[in-house]
């Protein structure tokens, strides 16, 4: 018998897009689930950070910079909407701890 935990339905969700992400705060407002925080945090901050280096990038163009980042991102996703999938709260790597400390808005 396998055991859900709570706010994993909030937990996905805040991996679709950065609109998921806001999405999932609300839906984390009432009840607060300790499992969909930790993932709508780590969702935030790597849709956030695409986002801004997206901006930066835009400066100037460059076809490998893009694809690493494109590709940087993509893994990242990945592997964290596949740890929100089986039930681990386990941060993403180089930075998930940040996202943790930085997001601390996101009840």
């Amino acid at each position: 018998m396998s055991t859900v935990p709570k706010g994993k339905t909030t937990a996905i969700v805040a991996y679709l897009t950065i609109v998921g992400a806001l999405i999932a705060i609300t839906m984390n407002l009432e009840p607060k689930h300790a499992y969909a925080r930790f993932h709508t945090r780590q969702a935030f901050g790597l849709h956030l950070t695409f986002i801004a280096f997206s901006l930066f990038l835009s400066v100037s163009f460059n076809l490998y910079v893009w694809a690493g980042l494109y590709l940087f991102y993509f893994i990242l996703w990945v592997y964290a909407f596949y740890l929100a999938l089986s039930d681990k709260v386990t941060p993403i790597p180089l930075v998930g701890h940040y996202f943790q400390k930085w997001f601390t808005f996101i009840q």
